[in-house]
């Protein structure tokens, strides 16, 4: 037994040494020709392969450069795609300098006409934000497809909040008119990239491969499938992406390309998720090091922007996904602990590509100065511009519920979203903060179901009226509710009707309570009205100090006007209206848009508890 099993070993090295060079992949998958950027990055996966020479001949395309790394695994080549470069498929010729070679075929696609022109998202469009494993399920596959190929099989169970719940693409796309009929201009997509993990990582915050979707939500041709759809209902559709680090079984940690492919390579170090010390004037080297290179969790080792390879390689992934799929925007998952530069780098990179697109950074910050510091063009920032074009707003989502829900006093309640608005000269730009009441990282703006939806009916108001990009989290319209007491899982439950067999389907009017289909309704009713009205999206914003509980705002452009009134209490107010003489001399009549009657300003007037008004000339 002995014997046969060495005459097998010897057996198998001497077929090891016949084989030609083995190629387990290359990415990006393929590129195209009259990108603006000419250097193309080809990351090449196979056993031994960093010992192959690499030979080729095409016109318009030069090998520049032939990178080894620690790992005998990998190769990296730089090629220049120039603008005399022609659709069609580069034959490259790996060569193990023993006399065996390989070739593989690599295809250069015509790029689209007019896809650099892509307008990205802004202030006229509201988000809507979807985490797929939980808003629906409707494709045909079985689980044990799904998880085919797979190192991790992770089987479905909606019985517990942590586990995949399954699901998919199929059921994003299935429910495209109710989105529509919300009235929303684009949606948000928690990440769809695959994430081969223990547990399945439902979430979509552990990559394990940056190109290619993750095979339990569908396939990469069912997302192009999905992106289509929702843009021939002109509805945009925003990526979320994640650079600063991946899944732990992501194939480069198991086999680090280079010894500085990932930060803290030796141990697991955790970050301090403290962002104040990327723009503390006294930080210590060492509590900036935690910030910025300690890893989220051990599931998620930190990738090092600085390492010039891994930044081409994630600047190139989104190029990648943008062009080959037409999304719209990138949201990127936690901005700030990413490299300060190879970030910026990134920005520059894709706007080369796509002047006019959008991407918007989560920076969770506790404070507008920490917020602000990020944005493009920042005012508060030493250490030079960050290049991001719009900043998340998470400090209106901190105060919100208490703002929204307590009373208004001198300096309480809507006061508290008078000081958050005061304080937006420190932004370059507010028209491009990302505004939410929440989302999948937050508790629900409803802890529990509400008795009445008054301050509730606020809150959205504003949210869709103020200035900035609004977001809303699924289910929102529908009063989902819950808090992050347990796990993250409680506030990211399932849209009910979403999967196979639910009680109840909250997609349609019979299947919502009543008090839901009045929220769905008011919610409809303004983000319908708010489509393509240029008054809320490019409008100027002037605000009264709440006084006697009554908060006042007008947003201007030309001679149009929208002025927006609540009494942020529970009960009736009467006040004199001569604070407001400058918007609204007495007499003046508006349209209430929500309820089609007019509202003429009285000398004094009573507020019904908790009214709310909209109005327009």
């Amino acid at each position: 037994m002995k014997r046969l099993l060495f005459l097998t070993a010897i057996l198998a090295t001497f077929i090891c040494s016949m084989a030609t060079p083995r190629i387990n992949r290359i990415e990006p998958p393929y590129w195209w020709t009259g990108m603006a950027q000419d250097t193309l990055q080809l990351m090449v996966y196979g056993p031994g392969i960093g010992n192959a020479d690499v030979k080729f001949d095409y016109p318009g395309v030069r090998l520049i450069d032939t990178v080894r790394l620690d790992s005998p695994n990998y190769l990296i080549l730089y090629l220049d795609v120039t603008p005399e470069a022609r659709p069609g498929t580069i034959k490259l010729d790996f060569n193990d300098g023993k006399g065996k070679s390989r070739r593989v075929d690599y295809e250069l696609k015509q790029r689209a006409e007019g896809a650099a022109d892509k307008g990205g998202f802004d202030s006229g469009d509201v988000l809507y934000l979807i985490m797929p494993d939980r808003f629906a399920k409707a494709g045909d596959a079985t689980e044990t497809d799904r998880n085919k190929g797979l190192q991790y099989v992770v089987k479905n169970d909606r019985e517990d909040p942590n586990a995949r719940h399954g699901g998919d693409i199929a059921g994003m796309k299935k429910h495209l008119d109710y989105i529509d009929s919300l009235g929303v201009t684009a949606v948000w997509v928690n990440p769809v990239l695959t994430n081969d993990m223990p547990g399945g990582a439902y979430h979509g915050y552990a990559t394990t491969d940056y190109y290619s979707i993750d095979p339990r939500f569908g396939t990469n041709e069912e997302w192009n499938g999905f992106v289509a759809d929702a843009h021939s209902r002109d509805i945009k559709v925003v990526m979320d992406m994640i650079f600063n680090h991946s899944g732990s079984n992501h194939p480069w940690f198991k086999d680090r390309p280079t010894r500085d492919w990932f930060n803290f390579p030796d141990a697991f170090v955790q970050t301090n998720y403290r962002l104040s010390t990327l723009h503390d004037p006294y930080v210590s080297d060492y509590d900036k090091a935690r910030t910025v290179d300690g890893w989220f969790v051990e599931s998620m080792p930190d990738l090092n922007q600085r390492n010039p390879h891994v930044m081409k390689y994630l600047i190139q992934n989104s190029i990648w996904w943008i062009e080959s799929s037409g999304i719209d925007g990138i949201r990127m998952d936690t901005y700030p602990y990413a490299d300060f530069k190879g970030m910026a780098s990134w920005i520059d990179a894709v706007e080369k590509e796509y002047p006019h697109y959008n991407i918007v950074g989560e920076c969770w910050y506790g404070n507008e100065g920490g917020e602000a510091y990020w944005q493009r063009g920042s005012k508060v920032n030493p250490d030079g511009d960050p290049r991001l074009p719009s900043v998340m707003d998470f400090v209106l989502s901190i105060k919100a519920r208490d703002a929204f829900s307590g009373q208004t006093d001198r300096l309480t309640g809507l006061n508290e979203i008078y000081d958050h608005l005061a304080l937006d000269y420190l932004f370059p730009d507010p028209q491009k903060i990302l505004t939410f009441l929440d989302n999948h990282d937050t508790d629900r703006f409803l802890l529990e179901e509400p008795d009445s939806l008054g301050w509730w009916k606020q809150a959205i108001a504003f949210l869709l009226t103020s200035r900035g990009i609004p977001q809303i989290y699924y289910g929102t319209e529908i009063l989902m509710n819950g808090s992050k007491e347990g796990s993250d899982g409680y506030v990211r439950r399932d849209f009910p009707g979403g999967f196979p067999g639910d009680k109840t389907d909250a997609f349609t009017r019979e299947g919502r309570t009543e008090m839901q289909n009045e929220a769905f309704d008011f919610m409809s009713k303004i983000l319908n009205w708010r489509r393509g009205n240029k008054v809320i999206s490019e409008g100027s914003l002037k605000h009264f100090m709440p006084e006697n509980g009554i908060y006042v705002y007008e947003r201007r452009l030309g001679d149009k006007r929208v002025i927006v009134m609540m009494n942020g209490n529970d009960t009736p107010v009467t006040t004199t209206m001569e604070r407001t003489l400058e918007i609204l001399p007495i007499g003046t009549t508006m349209r209430d848009m929500l309820t089609g009657k007019d509202f003429t300003v009285g000398e004094e007037m009573t507020f019904p508890a908790r009214a709310l008004y909209i109005l327009e000339n």
